[in-house]
């Protein structure tokens, strides 16, 4: 679904830096700034470094004299107001909302304001919703960088999300078969070091049949594990 954020009279550069930041790692690269405080703000220092390397999303963002510039195109405005208004579109949280919202077919913006006084009560009256995340009562103070990521990580996860990358290949599973083998290795030494009685070994081995089976080995583990029976077996030879 298109998705755009919208940063109104943008004061500090590093937030625009880190707004391309929190878009990018969600997937997201449509950025438009209405009037920021710096013309050149997409090209200033402490925007590229806090972008992070979300350099492409700076490039191919737009700057515009008027919100209306910036919602060609959008047919649902989100606006994002921390104190509700007595009069306006309904205030929401963002994940009640976006369930709903991606059922639909909508080119969506998210609209933020300014970090000194927020979004204008004008701004907001022409959105569909107010967003509020919910915070602390007693303590809701977000700024600008961390409200985006908010917002476009709650918008990705209603619109499917990512699936998270696995670092290693799962473990081969080990078989009743090599559990029993090595349980035998650890029976002998555990024979070895005086451990276990053969003639009175009571229920030991069916006892730790049950603990390995509750971790369920992978094979390597069973590899481990018989290495440090092997391990006790030498040991108590060597002070023979």
């Amino acid at each position: 679904m298109k998705t755009r954020f919208i940063l109104i009279e943008t004061s500090h550069a590093g937030n625009v830096g880190a707004a391309a930041r929190a878009m990018k790692v969600m997937g997201f690269d449509d950025l438009v700034l209405v009037a920021p405080r710096w013309p050149n703000v997409l090209r200033r220092e402490e925007t590229i470094q806090r972008a992070s390397g979300a350099i492409d999303v700076l490039n191919q963002a737009r700057i515009v004299e008027t919100l209306e510039e910036a919602l060609e195109g959008v047919t649902h405005l989100c606006a994002t107001a921390m104190t509700p208004r007595d009069f306006g579109p309904p205030t929401r949280a963002p994940r009640a909302h976006f369930a709903e919202l991606a059922q639909g077919d909508h080119s969506v913006a998210f609209l933020f304001g300014s970090e000194r006084y927020g979004m204008k009560n004008d701004d907001v009256y022409r959105c569909h919703v107010a967003l509020s995340i919910p915070t602390d009562p007693q303590f809701g103070s977000l700024n600008l960088g961390a409200a985006i990521q908010v917002l476009a990580y709650e918008w990705r996860c209603a619109l499917g999300g990512f699936s998270i990358p696995v670092s290693t290949p799962p473990a081969e599973k080990a078989d009743a078969q090599q559990v029993a083998g090595m349980l035998k290795h650890w029976e002998q030494a555990l024979t070895d070091i005086g451990f276990l009685d053969p003639a009175a070994p009571k229920k030991l081995m069916p006892r730790l049949n049950q603990l390995f089976n509750r971790v369920d080995l992978n094979q390597e583990e069973i590899h481990i594990l018989r290495g440090v029976a092997k391990a006790m077996s030498a040991s108590a030879s060597a002070k023979r």
